[in-house]
């Protein structure tokens, strides 16, 4: 008999999801994957001057701090065909590489890793066998036994104290969890190291951007200005203060966070055949070492991988009115024309229609519309999006260093390329694609000193700032990587205003549900057929939703526990 199971909130990630999952025979038969609330940013932005609209959709999110900044000045720049001069695009990518190594860094660490680490049985390790394990793994330097022996005291003070914060509501103790006493002291005390060694990475977006979260930018190029011998500006104490951030995140990720999920993973193998749920993958590309929208010169491919043959990367087209697509058939929204209709982004429409329940509820109608993400579909077709889907577009591709960098850790863990399609192939993906990423930012920064040394100390391309340069009307779009996946920002411009914008997240793409033809997004689909030890305890389920690193908009509106609206936007 089918037992329906709620998880809501989905906690340790952004935002508000639900999950409700039917189990038979303790495997999961089915999946649903709500979004508990509406973002409206979209709404927000109409009748704005085009130049200010990075600094709107910026706010759509506390974690993916300037990633939506830089894809809504992309879009303009699309729109307007403004090329920015190369010194802005190398400060972008810093920053953006900034952005990933932390968000990647923090998700592990913080996000997911008590999903398969037992903070509780950590308070057993001993100390000499954690830097013994530690040291058959890594050479780095804090893994000595005095670290492990002081995180240790730490630990008991913490555990004797009683509080225990956002610690005190988890499983532990959970017969799914495998890791020594000694191996999750190890891991513990990676996660309090990652607060001091990583606390200076995000500091780059303020070094160029001026403040985190929600750094500055600017609609042709970055308000930052090259100036070496002066205080105020990017000068040489601030860009070798830059070079040598850049070396210790390499440091880290290199030897504590790829280590630790190879070694963490590899205690977990049957988590490799598991959570695999959608066979085909999208990314975007992105990192341009020449202008945005050069494709050769993306250190990141552009393109599709379908049904997991790596044989042929098919390519994405922004423009196709008929490719990228979004549909609301199960979502609280409608569109003009009918529900069960595709639009794409540049017709795209928000137009609210809640016909859910109101708090409390047991289950939602999933048979009807359940949630407020829209379903994205390419060319018809479901996609997964993230840096699992990256590195198998980039592994197609013959990205050298993204498939020496898979093939050298799956044979650290003694695995097959099969074993990336899993719940353990997402996280695994994900530590790979932080290590690609940190050591391109050695190249980001020597093209940028490179331009400095030649004399070249542009900024900023003012050439059609004033709005009396602008078209009546103007399309524009931009397709970025973000943290989590493919994020694609459409914008209209009529009469020097926004008339209509358009977001597609990545975890629109992962988490929406299911279409007018009833196929799966990501997140569903990569439930079915997981095993579940104890219902009332499903960490399985976090497990998995875990891995992709959810992320759902803030909200416009809020909800009282009678389902009453205690607080609304009004946008005019």
């Amino acid at each position: 008999m089918a037992q329906r199971i709620v998880v809501d909130p989905i906690t340790r990630i952004e935002g508000h999801l639900r999950i409700e999952a039917d189990i038979n025979d303790g495997i999961i038969s089915d999946a649903f994957s709500s979004g508990t609330m509406i973002r409206g940013i979209e709404l927000i932005v109409r009748d704005r001057d085009p130049r200010d609209v990075w600094a709107f959709v910026a706010r759509v999110c506390g974690v993916c701090t300037s990633i939506h900044g830089l894809a809504g000045v992309r879009v303009i720049e699309n729109a307007f065909n403004i090329t920015i001069p190369p010194n802005a695009e190398q400060v972008r990518n810093l920053m953006q590489a900034a952005l990933f190594i932390q968000d990647h860094i923090f998700h592990f660490y913080t996000l997911s890793a008590f999903d398969w680490v037992d903070i509780m049985s950590a308070l057993k390790g001993d100390p000499k066998e954690a830097a013994d394990i530690a040291a058959s793994i890594s050479t780095w330097p804090r893994n000595s036994e005095g670290d492990f022996a002081l995180m240790l005291e730490k630990l008991k003070k913490f555990a004797a104290s009683g509080q225990l914060g956002f610690l005190s509501n988890a499983y532990w103790g959970h017969p799914a969890y495998k890791l020594s006493p000694s191996e999750n002291l190890m891991a513990v005390t990676h996660y309090f190291q990652t607060f001091d060694e990583m606390k200076d990475v995000v500091r780059i977006q303020t070094i160029f951007g001026g403040k985190n979260p929600h750094p500055n930018f600017l609609v042709g190029g970055m308000g930052c200005a090259i100036n070496i011998n002066d205080p105020s500006a990017i000068n040489l104490e601030r860009l070798s203060w830059v070079a040598n951030v850049i070396q210790r995140a390499q440091m880290f990720v290199s030897q504590v966070y790829l280590p630790d999920v190879i070694a963490i993973l590899s205690r977990y193998p049957e988590w490799t055949k598991i959570g695999g749920g959608l066979s085909n993958y999208l990314a975007y590309g992105d990192f341009p070492m020449g202008n945005y929208g050069e494709l050769d010169t993306y250190q990141m491919v552009r393109g599709i991988v379908r049904n997991r043959d790596l044989s042929k990367v098919y390519p994405f087209d922004p423009e196709a009115q008929d490719g990228l697509q979004e549909f609301v058939a199960h979502a609280w929204y409608n569109y003009t024309e009918r529900k069960d209709k595709g639009l794409h982004p540049s017709k795209g429409e928000t137009i609210l229609n809640y016909s859910g329940p109101n708090p409390p509820y047991d289950f939602l109608d999933v048979d009807k519309s359940y949630s407020w993400i829209k379903t994205p579909r390419y060319k018809g077709e479901a996609m997964e999006t993230g840096p699992l889907a990256r590195m198998i577009v980039n592994y197609a591709a013959g990205n050298k260093p993204v498939v020496e960098l898979v093939d050298a850790s799956l044979k650290k863990m003694g695995c097959s390329l099969d074993c990336l399609y899993s719940t353990a192939g997402r996280i695994l993906g994900r530590a790979i694609e932080c290590q690609i990423v940190s050591n391109l930012m050695t190249n980001f920064y020597d093209a940028l000193i490179g331009n400095i040394k030649k004399g070249d100390y542009r900024m900023f391309n003012g050439q059609k700032w004033e709005p009396s340069s602008w078209p009546d009307y103007a399309v524009g779009y931009s397709l970025t990587e973000a943290p989590r996946g493919a994020l694609a920002h459409y914008a209209e411009v009529k009469d020097k205003r926004i008339s209509n914008y358009q977001m597609v997240m990545p975890t629109t793409w992962n988490g929406s549900p299911r279409d007018a033809k009833g196929q799966h997004s990501a997140f569903e689909a990569s439930l079915i057929g997981t095993p579940v030890a104890d219902s009332s305890i499903p960490l399985e389920i976090l497990r998995t939703i875990h891995s992709f690193d959810p992320c759902l908009a803030c909200a416009v509106h809020l909800n009282d526990e009678k389902g009453s609206f205690i607080h609304r936007v009004e946008t005019k």
